[in-house]
């Protein structure tokens, strides 16, 4: 059998890798994870796939991956959370791609005369993208109340988590403007120094949820004024992309918008949706 050695086998042990991995193992974890999440793993993300599962490995008492993937597979497991938790990344930061805040500011402002504003950031991570949509909100209504709801999802329960405590090392914070920081945060004292926390008015403003965008169903409902859904759509092949974005268009507001990754393109959804801007897309009309 062919195999990639990136394990320990008894000849490796001056390796740094504790088991082996074969090709069969990464081919079963790549069925695995598109399957789950929608996810494609390219030949080069082995020893990454190596890295992440070790720690579920011993977690589990499992000697092999062949051990680990069989027990993963059994009906129920609860592992199948911490599988997708370790293959998911979570790359993010306050205002990344800074182009799309004043679109939405200004798209909102058209809004102002609307009861409320809803909308919905579908790959939250740790929190920063929704709480930076949240201080955009603050700063059009220029209240700590604004009309405005947030629901923020993703499919990590462990980046959700750390998204609804709000705190953050203060290097994560280090690229924020001084005056967004001394408006929106709390220093940490005592035992916190060295983070800092949302204000709570701003933590009021949004939902965080676990949802899974592979479902077959989403327990939530629209209309939303804007759908951010951003440098999610790259893990996944054309197929299932057209298959989020259609079920994207039933929950958006006819005038609203679909705010997607830098590099990310959906010409193979022209029938559905069509750019409005750099990276920003509005319903085609039927």
């Amino acid at each position: 059998m062919n195999k990639i050695l990136v394990g320990s086998a008894k000849d490796q042990r001056n390796a740094e890798h504790e088991y082996e991995f074969t090709l069969l193992d990464f081919e079963r974890i790549k069925n695995l994870i598109y399957k789950r999440a929608g996810i494609t793993l390219s030949s080069s993300k082995y020893n990454m796939v190596y890295s992440r599962l070790c720690r579920r490995l011993r977690i589990n008492g499992c000697n092999t991956f062949k051990e680990y993937l069989n027990f993963l597979e059994r009906v129920n497991s609860s592992e199948w959370e911490g599988f997708t938790n370790a293959l998911t990344t979570n790359l993010t930061s306050f205002f990344r791609e800074q182009h799309h805040f004043p679109i939405l500011e200004q798209h909102v402002k058209n809004r102002k005369n609307q009861n409320k504003i809803h909308l919905w950031c579908s790959a939250s991570s740790t929190g920063e993208e929704p709480y930076s949509m949240a201080m955009t909100m603050v700063q059009v209504f220029k209240t700590f109340s604004p009309p405005v709801h947030i629901l923020a999802t993703d499919l990590d329960t462990n980046v959700l988590s750390k998204a609804e405590s709000g705190i953050y090392p203060l290097e994560r914070l280090e690229k924020l403007p001084k005056d967004k920081l001394k408006k929106f945060f709390l220093k940490g004292k005592g035992t916190n120094t060295g983070t800092a926390k949302v204000r709570p008015e701003l933590r009021d403003l949004i939902t965080f949820r676990q949802l899974n965008l592979l479902d077959d169903t989403w327990p939530i409902r629209g209309p939303f004024d804007a759908i951010f859904c951003r440098n999610v759509m790259i893990y996944f092949d054309k197929n299932t992309q057209y298959k989020i974005l259609k079920k994207f268009v039933p929950l958006l507001s006819q005038d609203g918008l679909l705010f997607a990754g830098h590099s990310e393109s959906f010409q193979h959804a022209a029938d559905l949706i069509k750019l409005r801007e750099k990276t920003v897309y509005e319903l085609v009309k039927k």
